[in-house]
């Protein structure tokens, strides 16, 4: 019998970079679910980041995304990094820019592998560096009045 690891499920997958999109509209996280979805991933994660109401001890009252014309090419370099790291059969990511609310979803990420394990190192890693990596840039505005920009 052969060893599991000789299974071709048990592989990434050639063309695991499912789904990368900046938009300017409400995000899903079943349009990423759809887009993960693979046969012979026996682990999907996620990270859904939503819009708090508050920041650093302060209440946030407004906040808005914006990015750099570069911003989705970073995101798809970043996606094959963590696809070239772990055995991804699928992999989404999408970032919202322009004016949110509280309870929006920001961003939505998700990785499949064949193992649980490996979908949540692999769906970690592709949030963190897209969060330190892209210029995507936050502006908040508290009800104090001041207001601050955040970003990669």
């Amino acid at each position: 019998m052969a060893s599991t690891h000789d299974h071709p499920g048990e592989q990434a997958a050639q063309d695991a970079i499912r789904l990368i999109a900046i938009r300017d509209t409400p995000l899903s996280v079943d349009e990423v679910l759809r887009a993960v979805g693979d046969d012979a991933a026996g682990g999907t994660a996620f990270f859904v980041g939503t819009v708090r109401n508050h920041d650093g001890g302060a209440d946030v009252d407004a906040l808005g995304y914006s990015c750099h014309p570069s911003a989705e090419d970073e995101m798809r370099r970043i996606a094959e990094k963590v696809a070239a790291e772990y055995p991804v059969r699928a992999l989404a990511a999408v970032h919202r820019v322009g004016d949110l609310r509280v309870g929006d979803l920001a961003v939505v990420v998700g990785v499949s592998c064949p193992h649980r394990g490996e979908a949540f190192e692999a769906c970690r890693k592709l949030i963190d560096d897209l969060k330190h990596e892209v210029p995507i840039w936050k502006h908040q505005t508290f009800s104090d009045g001041t207001e601050e920009w955040v970003g990669a």
